[in-house]
């Protein structure tokens, strides 16, 4: 079985439609880890597009949030006025498909969550310190995060553990060491590569493949001039942070 693994789309249809495109037929199934929406102008594009593809998705703070399940005021200004102008956009439908999402799942070897196995919804894991204290958090070999919007695989050994940053294209053996691993944001990366990232997760070869694809950021960007949306969410799509 291979697995298009993706994370943090957040309303971005061209970098949606861009990862799609370059991951062709090489997947059977999609596992999302969260945050459809949010920040980006297409979210009921995003969810109709996700809703097509024979997958399965977690909720991530932005999903919550224009549930109105968590505290806009945990947010900065800018999200917080992309969190409310979504919420007005997206349909009854789409609301309710957000409201039937989990925040963890457990599937084959792995434990599925946004952000983190000790806070599913928010905590964001950004080095091995906290990597380490999340690690009893979950019992299967690997555990797949998104929310920080950075590709990196965290690597549990015998005596610390060890963070790897990602090596695109190249299928990294799966060995049977716990490990928590992020495969970045297809909508909006922070971490100055301002291409769509993704995985490929092939069960039968036991691989993980990070990948990235450029995408049409200014068309992301008209449209959301257009919809009067912040600046400052506008202009970091042009440089990944």
């Amino acid at each position: 079985m291979r697995y298009l693994i993706i994370s943090d789309i957040h309303a971005n249809l061209t970098a949606f439609e861009a990862v799609l495109a370059d991951a062709a037929d090489q997947w059977d199934k999609v596992w999302c880890l969260g945050d459809v929406v949010g920040y980006g102008p297409d979210p009921n594009e995003c969810v109709d597009t996700l809703r097509e593809l024979d997958h399965i998705s977690l909720s991530g703070n932005h999903d919550w949030a224009i549930l109105g399940r968590l505290d806009l005021d945990t947010f900065n200004q800018d999200a917080r006025d992309a969190i409310t102008w979504s919420r007005k956009q997206l349909t009854e439908e789409n609301l309710q498909y957000l409201e039937g999402l989990p925040s963890r799942l457990d599937l084959e070897d792995f434990t599925l969550t946004h952000a983190s196995p000790r806070h599913p919804v928010w905590e964001y894991i950004v080095d091995s310190q906290i990597a380490a204290v999340n690690f009893p958090y979950f019992e299967n070999p690997y555990c797949l995060v998104g929310h920080t919007h950075s590709p990196v695989v965290f690597e549990q050994t015998e005596n610390e553990v060890i963070a790897h940053l990602p090596v695109y294209d190249q299928p990294l053996p799966l060995n049977g060491l716990r490990a928590i691993i992020n495969p970045g944001s297809v909508g909006q990366p922070r971490d100055t590569d301002n291409r769509a990232a993704y995985a490929l997760l092939d069960l039968d070869n036991m691989t993980w493949t990070h990948k990235r694809v450029g995408y049409d950021i200014e068309a992301t960007q008209y449209r959301m001039s257009q919809y009067d949306m912040p600046y400052r969410l506008i202009a970091r799509l042009q440089y990944g942070w």
